[in-house]
């Protein structure tokens, strides 16, 4: 007799990781995410609205700080989410690539067929392309702890 096999990977903490594919789904499921990249040599992150075409996460952006990013080829971190308190479940995915301007592959752009939802003026702004290279993320779920901070003996506990 033959039985399915579910093989679930946890992570240090216990949280399910998921597999890549996973990811790739829950990024093109959604459109709001945070880019996180160096600004001065300071870390930033900020909200964009995305989509996800041919794996790669593309992204509008007016002059400035995004698109300095894109046009250097620095590497950035992509991080999209979602979490319920209500049913103590959620999930977290984390892309890391390198930026570049969209105008620099063509055959991208005319793959956007999608409409993407966005809160800047497009005639100012520049499109800009995510492939990540390291891609992972993770599944949170279950009742969680209260942890809590005894100042008198310099403890944490969670019950």
């Amino acid at each position: 007799m033959h039985k399915d096999v579910v093989v679930t990977t946890s992570d240090r903490n216990g949280l399910q990781m998921l597999s890549g594919q996973e990811c790739l789904t829950m990024l093109a499921e959604r459109n709001f995410g945070r880019i996180g990249l160096s600004i001065n040599a300071l870390p930033a992150i900020l909200p964009v609205n995305y989509r996800l075409v041919d794996g790669v996460i593309v992204i509008l952006s007016a002059n400035g700080t995004k698109l300095s990013a894109a046009t250097n080829h620095s590497v950035v971190a992509f991080e999209v989410d979602e979490f319920s308190d209500q049913e103590e479940f959620g999930w977290s995915v984390l892309a890391i690539g390198v930026a570049f301007a969209l105008e620099e592959e063509p055959e991208l752009l005319a793959k956007m067929s999608q409409p993407m939802p966005v809160w800047i003026d497009v005639d100012r702004a520049t499109l800009i392309g995510i492939r990540p290279d390291i891609i992972s993320g993770r599944r949170i779920s279950g009742p969680r702890h209260e942890l809590t901070f005894e100042p008198a003996n310099r403890r944490l506990s969670t019950r």
